[in-house]
């Protein structure tokens, strides 16, 4: 179902908004998944690492508990996100001045769900608000392994130009979903797609994998310290063969139970707020980033093999380099390790706590490449 093309018409699932389906405004994103909160998706944390690993599952195929922080967690999230705001801002605005420079102003944004949603519908903000243009926004399903929802891209490129078409994610770790969107966009034109661009467009590219970002500064994004409850109550996506047919979008949960604990909206104003004072700045940083060299090195791909090897690790898969990412570890995974280049970073001071509160050591590792990485425990 990820591999062929398949005509727009044949498409069995309709597109979804919100207050149906997630907590953002219904004209600032469009999610087409497929609906499966009735369904009960959530397995055990260390049930579902043994599954991964030992190849039985796909991660996509099941979801995780959706870990819910306690009182001081809550309130480290609300100070990162009130001093990371204003460089979230300048990220967002010199990712859109540079879109629209070198693609034009007529673009259609199609964020990887969940972490690249919130990013969309900032990019689309900073758009109206500056130049006036009211963007399209798409939310679509990409699966390390599986490639991307062909089924949702035909509905996007059946309705427009695909030479619009701008993917958006929040950040990069070592560019793996880089690289799988990539090889993704090539069978999809293989199979009788149009072409559409694989410049993947990122607030942070630390692995420097990708040309479009507003920094290459392994800094936080507040949206990554939470899961759903900054990404508009809406789950990890889901491939999974007895709930997903052919001709219909990969599927996603609403937790709509969680909507006392929803920060989704609050993240994207808090951000949105700091335009005004980040315009110039981010003007600036738009130009600078233009004039620079930005030819990938993957230079995080070659530190993330460093650091497998150093510490006897099986998979690049069980690295997980980069703030965004080792937070992901702790919410979601098993984690073995966390390691960070300096011990006090304010940056990390949520990943601190969340080791602290599952017993997983940190090492302090002067020379990483990173900011920081979280290491996966492997299974027995």
């Amino acid at each position: 179902m990820t591999s062929a093309h398949t005509a727009p018409h044949a498409i069995a699932t309709p597109p979804l908004t919100g207050p149906e389906f997630g907590s953002y405004a219904p004209d600032e994103v469009t999610w087409l998944l497929k609906d499966l909160s009735d369904i009960d998706l959530e397995a055990d944390l260390a049930d579902r690492e043994r599954s991964i690993q030992a190849g039985t599952a796909h991660y996509a195929e099941s979801l995780p508990i959706e870990y819910q922080p306690d009182a001081a967690y809550q309130q480290l999230f609300t100070e990162s996100l009130a001093t990371s705001a204003p460089r979230l801002a300048q990220a967002v605005g010199a990712v859109t001045e540079l879109l629209i420079a070198e693609r034009g102003p007529d673009l259609t944004l199609v964020s990887l769900a969940r972490a690249g949603t919130p990013v969309g519908i900032l990019l689309r903000r900073w758009a109206h608000r500056f130049h006036r243009h009211t963007w399209p926004h798409y939310a679509v399903s990409i699966v390390r392994g599986r490639g991307i929802d062909t089924v949702a891209l035909d509905h996007i490129t059946a309705r427009h130009d695909p030479q619009s078409v701008v993917f958006v994610d929040g950040w990069t770790g070592k560019g793996a979903i880089a690289r799988e969107l990539a090889a993704a966009l090539t069978a999809y034109t293989e199979a009788g797609g149009p072409h559409l661009s694989d410049d993947l467009a990122v607030l942070a590219d630390p692995g420097q994998c990708v040309r479009t970002y507003g920094t290459r500064d392994d800094f936080l994004i507040a949206s990554a310290c939470l899961n759903s409850t900054v990404s508009g109550l809406v789950s990890r996506t889901v491939l999974n063969d007895r709930h997903i047919g052919d001709h219909e979008f990969h599927g996603a949960k609403f937790y709509q139970e969680l909507a006392a604990q929803d920060e989704s909206n609050r993240l994207l104003d808090t951000v949105t707020a700091e335009f005004d004072t980040t315009y110039d700045a981010a003007v600036a940083a738009a130009q600078h980033i233009a004039g620079a060299d930005r030819t990938p090195s993957w230079s995080g791909w070659a530190s993330v093999d460093t650091v497998r090897r150093q510490y006897g690790i099986s998979s690049v898969n069980f690295v997980k380099p980069g703030v965004g990412e080792t937070t992901r570890v702790l919410l979601r995974r098993i984690p073995w390790k966390v390691l960070v280049r300096n011990a006090d970073a304010p940056e990390h001071a949520h990943i601190r706590m969340l080791a602290a509160a599952r017993g997983v050591p940190v090492d302090v590792v002067p020379d990483l490449a990173y900011s920081c990485m979280g290491l996966i425990k492997e299974q027995p």
